[in-house]
């Protein structure tokens, strides 16, 4: 089954989160930062040398012509428009090469870092926490937030997150509850990192996953504008498709978006409602990952997530129904890059990791300089 979409040339807007004058002052901005035809001219898949960016990497402040100066808060993937990507991952270059021992290394020596996890994470938190500890910043964690913190006496996430800023400079969240991230940002006057809201978004993994298709593409002299990624699995209920499909319909021409999933997990209208406002892009969806590897640049599975279903039977019916194993990467172009945001169950074989289009765990990897590069651009305005 395939349903192919048009997009429409209409655009639409997204709330920006914008600190005021005072240094820590509520982030309750209204009007979205930097501009869409700025944005989209670049043409290098967002990994340009951007003079905005450079002046994020040479001081502790943002000139006010800089993208991310209006960024006060992450909760979703919408807030970022291209010449803030384009500045973004200037950032995370350099922070690929920071080495023990130097400037760059403490400047965050004196700030706190809180984790604040009320779902399961491994790459999530570890890179976070060891983006701070390796820009000289310190840490104070809880993993279980929702059975070992005072949530489990009742308390709201509003209070949690008002008593927690009082000991840390940023906070970064995962919840259960979609929108949790945005409500956070709104009572806090700290930075709000978004870890994951339950079904709803994970943006900073959005940002790695745009990151890191641009580096791999750029290995075969191609840009992000005009790739063809699918997007494979439980897209009903994951929110790292979501954040990644919203980021690149936003942020980048001639895109097609290939939603590959069972009926029974298929991708939100939502999603599908907001590519249709972006231009340049269109969409389809398929049932069949075979016909949809021969013609896809980008192969981005993810797992079906058990514990987000209500029914066990539609749980069996969405499981395992597809695996990239041989018989799928002999399918794809030479060029292609295969991405997962991990953890994987059997979607993508073992025997397959050493082939070099495999690109998942350079994909883990970049997590921890774009988090870096966000705690440097948010903690040093």
């Amino acid at each position: 089954m395939m349903i192919v979409q048009k997009c429409s040339s209409s655009s639409s807007s997204s709330l920006v989160l914008k600190r005021r004058a005072s240094s820590r002052a509520s982030p309750c901005g209204g009007d979205r930062g930097g501009g869409r035809a700025g944005g989209r001219a670049g043409s290098n898949g967002g990994l340009s040398c951007c003079s905005g960016a450079r002046g994020v990497v040479a001081s502790s402040s943002l000139s006010s012509s800089s993208g991310l100066a209006s960024l006060s808060s992450v909760y979703e993937a919408q807030q970022f428009d291209r010449q803030m990507l384009d500045e973004l991952f200037e950032v995370a270059q350099v922070m690929e090469n920071v080495q023990p021992n130097t400037e760059l290394s403490m400047c965050l020596q004196g700030k706190v870092m809180a984790t604040l996890f009320y779902e399961p994470s491994t790459r999530t938190r570890l890179s976070f926490e060891s983006a701070m500890s390796k820009l000289g910043g310190a840490v104070v964690s809880t993993e279980n937030a929702r059975e070992f913190s005072s949530a489990a006496k009742g308390e709201t996430l509003e209070d949690s997150i008002r008593t927690v800023s009082g000991y840390a400079d940023v906070i970064v969240l995962r919840h259960f509850v979609e929108g949790s991230a945005r409500r956070a940002a709104l009572v806090n006057a700290a930075p709000v990192l978004n870890a994951g809201d339950g079904p709803g978004q994970h943006p900073t993994q959005a940002l790695l996953d745009v990151y890191t298709i641009g580096k791999e593409r750029r290995q075969h002299g191609l840009g992000i504008d005009g790739a063809t990624v699918a997007l494979v699995g439980d897209l009903a209920n994951g929110r790292t498709a979501r954040s990644l499909a919203t980021m690149l319909a936003r942020n980048y021409e001639n895109m097609h978006l290939i939603f590959v999933a069972p009926d029974v997990v298929r991708m939100g209208d939502d999603i599908k409602a907001y590519v249709d406002e972006q231009p340049g892009c269109t969409w389809e969806e398929s049932t069949d990952l075979n016909e949809v590897a021969s013609r896809c640049d980008v192969l981005y599975m993810t797992r079906v997530q058990k514990e987000r279903f209500e029914s066990p039977s539609d749980y069996e019916l969405a499981k395992g129904k597809y695996i990239v194993d041989a018989s799928i990467m002999d399918l794809l172009p030479s060029h292609a890059v295969v991405m997962h945001p991990l953890p994987r169950l059997d979607e993508i074989a073992a025997a397959v990791d050493d082939d070099p289009r495999c690109a998942y765990f350079r994909q883990a990897k970049n997590g921890l300089h774009i988090r870096m590069a966000l705690l440097k651009v948010l903690l040093l305005q």
